[in-house]
């Protein structure tokens, strides 16, 4: 879906430019998602498998949900959206805990310019896994990883083929916020 996306600039704030996702990430316009990294109370943390589909790091595994914030929608209008479009699950704001913006600027071979501002949070997932149902397009499949055996596939991302290797420095941050919250 080629959905319409504020344009940002380099700081992340809105310009008032809009442009399809499509011409984003043709042209390198910086824009803004939304990141949502659920955990559960025994410390586990759930993952998303990206659709194969996908043209920037198909069958990967990361972040629990991710989307572009939609033109005019604000930061948790699009988590929560994201939340219910790709897992099936209701979040409201309350449920939200921001751990940061990070930066994210990327080109890819597919000719993707993906200059991100990702807009993080974390949310405590109090339902079990097999009630959530993953959008096809987005999600191949998700799972629940403890915490130790996130920082081992986390250690060995630059060979293992699991995370995204670039995202590293990414992933250990959002490790840190979650352990600091369970």
């Amino acid at each position: 879906m080629d959905e319409l996306i504020d344009i940002v600039n380099e700081n992340g704030l809105v310009t008032g430019n809009t442009a399809l996702k499509s011409e984003i990430h043709n042209k390198g316009y910086y824009h803004n998602t939304a990141h949502v990294w659920l955990y559960t109370n025994s410390g586990e943390i759930l993952l998303a498998q990206r659709s194969y589909k996908k043209a920037i790091c198909p069958g990967m595994w990361d972040v629990s949900v991710a989307g572009h914030v939609d033109a005019g929608e604000s930061i948790e209008e699009a988590a929560i959206r994201e939340t219910l479009e790709e897992l099936s699950l209701t979040l409201t704001e309350a449920d939200l805990n921001k751990i940061g913006v990070f930066k994210c600027f990327q080109s890819y071979t597919t000719g993707i310019q993906d200059n991100e501002f990702h807009h993080t949070y974390i949310a405590k997932l109090n339902q079990p896994l097999h009630t959530l149902t993953p959008q096809p397009e987005e999600v191949e499949a998700l799972q629940l990883v403890t915490i130790d055996t996130f920082k081992t596939r986390l250690q060995n991302s630059e060979s293992n083929d699991y995370f995204v290797p670039s995202n590293r420095a990414y992933y250990k941050q959002i490790l840190s916020a979650i352990q600091e919250n369970v």
